[in-house]
C-alpha cells in the first residue's frame, strides 16, 4: 500500500480514537477544561483580620499544583489568576463563563473567630455541580488528616453567577493551629491539589464521617450527606427522608422540651 494511503489511515485512526475519548469523557459528565480560581489575592489577603497566615498565598499555591497536575493529565486549564493580583468576582465569572461546557473550581481557606473551628467543606450551587461537590469533597477529606464538615448549597457569587458547573471547596481552617500548620506545608498543598484533581477526574475515595460536632446539631436544608461512593439516589427520595427525619426530631423535642433543655452548637 502507498505510503500516502497508510498516512491517511493512520490519520484516521488518530482522530477516531481522540472522538471516542472526548465521547467517554463527556458521557460520564467529564470536562477536559477546567477552571481553577484560587480565591482572593493582591489587597484581598483573606481571612479574619489578624489572621497569621495568609489565605491568598496558600490558594495560589494548591492552584498552582492542580493546574501542573490536572495539564499533566491532558486537561486545558485556565488560571483565573496565577500570581498575587487582585481579581473581581465578576471578572473571574466573566473568564469561567467564556468557556462553555468547562468545570470551574474555586480554591479556598477556611477561617473563624474560635480557634476550635476545623475540618474541610466544599460548596456547590448549581444541581449539574452536585455530583463533582460529592467527587472532590470525598476525596479531599480522605486524604486529609481532619475533620469532615460536609458539603452544601450556597449561592456563592461565583457558583450562583457561573454557567458551568461549579465547586468552591474550602481546604481547612488556617486558623485552626493544627490545620494552619498542615496548610504551611508544601508536601500538605501538594497533597490537596492531588486529591482535588482526584474528585475532578471522578476517581473512587471512601466516605468519612461528619465531625462529630455537626452530626448533634441541626444542619439545615442546604447540608448533603455524602452516601458512600453513590451518587444514584433520586433527590426525591433523600429529600422526602429528610424531611421525614426532621418531622420526627422535631415531634421528639417538642415532647421532651418540658424535661431538659438542649444546648446547639455551631462551627463558626
Amino acid at each position: 500500500m502507498p505510503p500516502f494511503f497508510l498516512m491517511n489511515r493512520y490519520r484516521l485512526t488518530l482522530f477516531a480514537i481522540a472522538s471516542l475519548v472526548a465521547l467517554t469523557a463527556s458521557a460520564f459528565g467529564q470536562s477536559r477544561t477546567i477552571i481553577i480560581d484560587p480565591g482572593h489575592g493582591g489587597y484581598d489577603r483573606g481571612g479574619v483580620p489578624g489572621q497569621r497566615i495568609s489565605e491568598k498565598d496558600k490558594c495560589l499555591d494548591v492552584g498552582l499544583r492542580l493546574r501542573r497536575l490536572l495539564m499533566a493529565s491532558g486537561y486545558r486549564v485556565i488560571m483565573t489568576r496565577d500570581s498575587d493580583v487582585f481579581i473581581p468576582l465578576p471578572t473571574r465569572v466573566a473568564i469561567a463563563n467564556a468557556y462553555p461546557g468547562a468545570t470551574f473550581v474555586s480554591i479556598h481557606f477556611n477561617c473563624a473567630s474560635r480557634a476550635g473551628a476545623n475540618g474541610i467543606e466544599t460548596y456547590y450551587y448549581r444541581s449539574d455541580s452536585a455530583s463533582l461537590a460529592q467527587s472532590i469533597h470525598r476525596n479531599v477529606v480522605s486524604g486529609a488528616p481532619t475533620e469532615n464538615r460536609g458539603i452544601r448549597r450556597r449561592g456563592f457569587y461565583v457558583l450562583r453567577r457561573t454557567s458551568i458547573p461549579s465547586v468552591l471547596v474550602e481546604c481547612g481552617f488556617l486558623t485552626n493551629p493544627t490545620e494552619g500548620s498542615l496548610a504551611l506545608s508544601a508536601s500538605y498543598r501538594e497533597t490537596l491539589a492531588g486529591q482535588i484533581a482526584r474528585g475532578i477526574q471522578r476517581q473512587p475515595a471512601p466516605s468519612r464521617p461528619l465531625t462529630a460536632s455537626l452530626r448533634s446539631v441541626s444542619l439545615g436544608g442546604d447540608f448533603v450527606r455524602v452516601p458512600a461512593e453513590s451518587f444514584s439516589r433520586s433527590r426525591k427520595r433523600s429529600s422526602k427522608s429528610a424531611r421525614s427525619h426532621r418531622s420526627s426530631k422535631s415531634s421528639k423535642s417538642s415532647k421532651s422540651s418540658t424535661k431538659k433543655k438542649h444546648k446547639k452548637s455551631s462551627e463558626d
